[in-house]
This record gives structure tokens, sequence and C-alpha cells, in this order.
């Protein structure tokens, strides 16, 4: 069986219109996950958390 792993990590944008971090030694990781479901569940709550500030932008990475 294929462990299939997915990380969530984001930080602050040049631009929100642009994937270009800041300063990529700020990127929060989030944490790497086992399925998409959690993955996505993570994603959201830091979505949501920063949702004010339209420069913050937090990705699913799939590691597989």
């Amino acid at each position: 069986m294929t462990q299939r792993l997915h990380l969530v990590f984001g930080g602050e944008l040049v631009s929100p219109t642009k994937t270009v971090f800041k300063d990529v030694s700020k990127i929060h990781v989030v944490g790497i996950f086992p399925d998409y479901e959690s993955a996505k569940a993570a994603w959201k709550a830091e979505a949501q958390r920063t949702v004010d500030d339209p420069h913050m932008r937090y990705f699913i990475a799939h590691l597989h």
C-alpha cells in the first residue's frame, strides 16, 4: 500500500496576485498529514485564521 502524505504550509506573499513568499525563512509549516481530508481541515483552519490579511496564503502540497 502506498502512503500518500500531504504537507500544509503558508506564509506572507509579496503580492496577493503572486505565489512568491516575502521571506522564505518565515514559512509556517503547519504539518504533514496522512490523507487529503485531514490536510484540508488544517489548511482551512489556517486560512480562516488569517482571512483578514490578503498577503497570507496557505497551500497543500502532495508528497507522493
